[in-house]
């Protein structure tokens, strides 16, 4: 849960502020800022959900482990707009790796849970990009109409 909800929301995030800011050292501080509060903010979630569970799973394990995940998929979600100095090439990479990231996690589930691949990696690949370019509109417009130039 901590790696899809990193993958839709950041991607969303970075999507958004690639157009609203055009700089990608702000790209990358907001992002990480944004993406490491979500991290926090899914950990303790899902330490609640555990919690009010009637099985008897190890609530602190589980969002110790979707913590991480999350924080890892931040990190490698910014990784590009830290390393290349052109925003729309860093967001492209960006969405490539989280195409490969959710490739990899479905794969992994098919296998693991004998779950059927394809719809699954289209559904979340579909959910991830729509979400991301569904932000980068709206920081399209958002520049737009409040004439802010960073």
């Amino acid at each position: 849960m901590g790696l899809n909800d990193a993958l839709v929301e950041l991607t969303g995030a970075l999507a958004g502020l690639t157009l609203a800011l055009a700089n990608n050292r702000l790209i990358a501080m907001t992002g990480l800022i944004t993406g490491i509060a979500a991290s926090f903010s899914m950990a303790a979630s899902e330490y609640l959900s555990i919690t009010s569970q009637e099985e008897k799973l190890n609530p602190f394990k589980a969002a110790v482990y979707t913590g991480i995940t999350y924080i890892l998929t931040v990190f490698l979600l910014i990784l590009p707009f830290l390393i290349i100095n052109k925003p729309v090439i860093s967001l492209t990479l960006t969405l490539t790796q989280a195409v490969f990231i959710i490739f990899i996690f479905n794969f992994y589930i098919s296998v693991a849970k004998d779950a059927p691949f394809k719809k699954r990696f289209l559904e979340m690949a579909t959910i991830s990009l729509g979400v991301a370019g569904l932000s980068f509109a709206i920081g399209f417009l958002i520049r737009y109409n409040f004439k802010i130039e960073v």
